[in-house]
């Protein structure tokens, strides 16, 4: 299944965004940066200038960090790679992240994370770089 505005593959309703967009982001953008394999994306509207928070599920590899987009190419990660680079709450910090990418699915190499790369054996992913 794949999205309309996008090459990527979708494998949820888009009732599911709705439901976790006004239930469950509230409850994970404040605990989300402390949980274990979850950090929230600090980011800017491409068009809108407004700042939002997006939490996700991330994976690290030394300094390369990825997420697997299960919900296609979403506009928080077009936010990103317009923008060039994003903070991450992260195990309690902030990191910047920096030359976000995005790989189509079976596109990433041998330095994105084995657990994204599986992942990216059916949907897409975006991988950053930290400092």
């Amino acid at each position: 299944m794949t999205s309309a505005d996008s090459s990527l593959p979708y494998y949820f309703p888009k009732w599911s965004d709705r439901v976790g967009a006004r239930y469950l982001n509230p409850w994970m953008r404040r605990i989300g940066p402390a949980l274990p394999g979850f950090a929230v994306v600090e980011h800017v509207g491409r068009k809108s200038g407004t700042a939002y928070e997006t939490p996700v599920s991330i994976f690290r590899r030394g300094t390369v960090l990825a997420v697997v987009l299960l919900h296609g190419e979403t506009h928080w990660a077009r936010n990103v790679i317009a923008a060039g680079q994003a903070g991450l709450r992260y195990r309690g910090g902030t990191v910047t992240v920096r030359n976000p990418r995005i790989f189509a699915p079976r596109e990433a190499g041998s330095d994105v994370p084995r657990i994204a790369r599986v992942g990216n054996r059916i949907a897409g992913i975006i991988v950053f770089d930290a400092e």
